[in-house]
């Protein structure tokens, strides 16, 4: 590939990367996809999602009557962050995430569809919108069609970015590997950095997040660091390092997630004593903390059959089902047994909170209802899903040096800062999927042809 010259290459096959090219590809531009890791069709970040975008003021709450605004949407990010985010990836994310969602389905043929039946914990008002069977699976099917009938896209697999080209100021191309094959230059008007985070280095983790290092690591093989590694070796800033998405209800030991919609059902969550230990409803990033410093590393969700019907609508949780996750217990004896501990006491505050009687001891507010019998049990551990920190970026996702861009070079998704603060707590669900999806639109527009 010496000599051959592209308009833009695109670092990274994830969402965001998908973005970016068919962002770029749209404009005329002849796009690069390098992907080095072919196990990238079915285990990035964005097919072990939910699909969940958040986007606010978008045609299907308007049509379901949900009054929602950027600003509004940006006040939940900056309650959830305390106020310390970055305030122009915030606010730029939030106000594209109406367009982002219009663009796939209008453009690319998406299927999305707002999410109704629940509200998931720091969004004020029902704004995700995902496929229909919630599953990352099948929105990274769809990104993956659209990018094969892009013919100015050029899918390059394995194909590893070992460094950018900058000449006069300006990145100008990228050094690319092919196993078995010397490495090579790539000319180009832009390089986008869609790489990912740094989750899956356990080393960088320690280093930035340590109150998570050596959890499991529930994320794509591409988490490696690239993008940071590339950024810092040209002097980019960056910031949030230590910000992370965790996730406390991965079923122990299948491996499969429990999609937090059960507790936003009302289930519960006890430790290995039977008892609960939190609001469950603060969200699942914090959680998976929390989950690990109980004893033995583990916990339980329990949940009811109302509960498991509604989160049928999951492919995850049929996975879940079918992985034998999902254990049965006909009464608070039988649930008591299989946990090894006594739950009534957990049960009984629960009931009496959900049912008004008393406030719960631990500030959670929203119940569904009551758990009756017979129940359903999870085991279940927390894990590291992704970073959250990276490259600063400005409004059209280019990266920053000495706080100004950097001609050429622009990154999304994982390999840049994302809208959710310090640590797991300011996380929102769907953070993730929207600084992919938003940044990377962002990129593949602003990146000159």
């Amino acid at each position: 590939m010496s000599e051959v010259d592209f308009d833009v290459v695109v670092a990274g096959a994830g969402a965001a990367g998908r973005a970016a090219a068919l962002a770029a590809a749209e404009r005329g531009a002849s796009v690069l996809v390098a992907e080095s890791h072919e196990t990238f069709r079915a285990g990035s970040n964005t097919a072990m999602s939910t699909s969940m975008i958040p986007a606010a003021g978008t045609r299907w709450q308007r049509e379901a009557g949900v009054e929602d605004s950027p600003a509004t949407f940006l006040g939940d990010v900056l309650a959830k962050t305390g106020g310390d985010v970055d305030a122009t990836v915030a606010r730029t994310l939030t106000e594209i995430g109406a367009e982002l969602v219009e663009w796939l389905v209008d453009r690319w043929g998406v299927p999305l569809e707002l999410v109704t039946d629940f509200v998931y914990p720091g969004h004020s008002v029902a704004r995700c919108h995902a496929v229909a069977d919630r599953s990352g699976r099948t929105l990274h099917g769809h990104l993956l069609r659209a990018l094969q009938s892009c013919d100015e896209a050029t899918l390059a697999v394995p194909m590893r970015l070992e460094r950018v080209v900058e000449r006069d100021g300006a990145v100008t191309g990228a050094v690319v590997s092919v196993p078995g094959r010397e490495e090579e230059v790539v000319t180009a008007g832009a390089v986008v950095l869609a790489t990912n985070g740094y989750a899956g280095r356990p080393d960088l983790v320690a280093r930035h997040c340590p109150d998570i290092a050596g959890a499991r690591y529930f994320g794509g093989d591409g988490a490696v660091g690239t993008a940071l590694e590339v950024g810092e070796a040209l002097g980019a800033d960056t910031a949030y390092l230590d910000a992370y998405q965790g996730h406390g209800s991965v079923a122990d030991p299948h491996g499969v997630i429990l999609t937090w919609a059960a507790i936003m059902h009302g289930a519960i969550v006890v430790d290995s004593g039977g008892a609960r230990f939190g609001d469950e409803t603060t969200g699942y990033s914090e959680y998976a903390r929390l989950v690990l410093a109980r004893p033995g590393g583990h916990a339980w969700v329990v949940l009811d059959e109302r509960i498991e019907r509604a989160c049928q609508q999951f492919a995850d949780f049929r996975d879940l089902v079918a992985a034998g996750a999902l254990r049965a217990a006909e009464d608070v004896g039988a649930l008591s047994a299989l946990v090894g501990a006594d739950v009534a006491p957990a049960l009984a505050e629960a009931a009496a909170a959900a049912d008004g009687d008393a406030p719960d001891p631990h500030g959670r507010t929203a119940w569904e209802a009551p758990l009756a019998p017979p129940f359903r049990a999870v085991r279940v551990t927390g894990a590291l899903f992704h970073t959250q920190g990276g490259l600063c970026v400005d409004s059209r996702a280019a990266v920053l040096r000495d706080g100004r861009p950097v001609p050429g070079l622009y990154a999304a998704g994982g390999a840049a800062v994302g809208m959710s603060g310090h640590g797991p707590a300011g996380y929102l669900a769907g953070n993730g999927l929207l600084a992919a999806l938003g940044l990377g639109l962002l990129a593949g527009r602003s990146a000159p042809p």
